[in-house]
């Protein structure tokens, strides 16, 4: 009989590995790293991924589902109104669940930085990256929602770029609200209804 991996223990490794990325960088994940962040015995990690190239994977599309909304919170905000400012208040909310989970997102730059000389890893991110950008489209132009597939990439670039800043040199942005920030940015991407 085969055993059947731990699903939940897979995704604990996968989280600690977040977590090592985020805080030393594509040169500190290691497998031994891994272990002791997740607090396993040695040697726990390198039975669950076949390789460093199949945890850099891993995390890539975990970290996507970390900072992802979630699906009852979706569809509630959904039931708003069709208008501008329910844009502005679902880009808000976007921004600052990644923001509330800073790790997620630093490991996720750190995997962007790695995939320029990984081209798998590269392979992989883009397609994740790409599938998820089309879902948001898809999932604004088919709600009714204000704006067009180009407003949608517009926000994306923004709000990527506001996020990074937000993280990395808050600094920068003293002075700014965050809401006021997406409402510019929104309000600029999208006409008044």
């Amino acid at each position: 009989m085969v055993r059947q991996p731990n699903i939940e223990r897979r995704t604990a490794l996968v989280d600690a590995a977040i977590e090592v990325l985020a805080a030393e960088g594509a040169r500190g994940l290691t497998f031994r790293a891994v272990d002791e962040a997740a607090g396993v015995p040695k040697g726990t990690a390198s039975n669950y991924f076949a390789s460093r190239e199949d945890l850099f994977n891993q995390v890539g599309g975990r970290i996507h589902t970390r900072l992802g909304p979630e699906p009852a919170a979706l569809s509630t905000n959904m039931l708003a109104p069709r208008t501008r400012e329910a844009v502005v208040w679902l880009m808000t909310e976007m921004v600052q669940r990644i923001i509330d989970d800073r790790t997620g997102y630093l490991a996720l730059q750190e995997l962007r930085l790695e995939a320029t000389r990984r081209p798998e890893l590269r392979a992989a991110l883009t397609a994740t990256v790409r599938a998820n950008l089309e879902g948001n489209i898809r999932q604004h132009t088919g709600s009714g929602l204000p704006g067009d597939v180009d407003s949608v990439v517009l926000l994306y670039f923004s709000l990527t770029a506001l996020i990074v800043e937000q993280l990395t040199l808050p600094d920068v942005l003293d002075g700014y609200e965050l809401e006021g920030l997406v409402r510019m940015f929104v309000e600029r991407a999208i006409p008044a209804d």
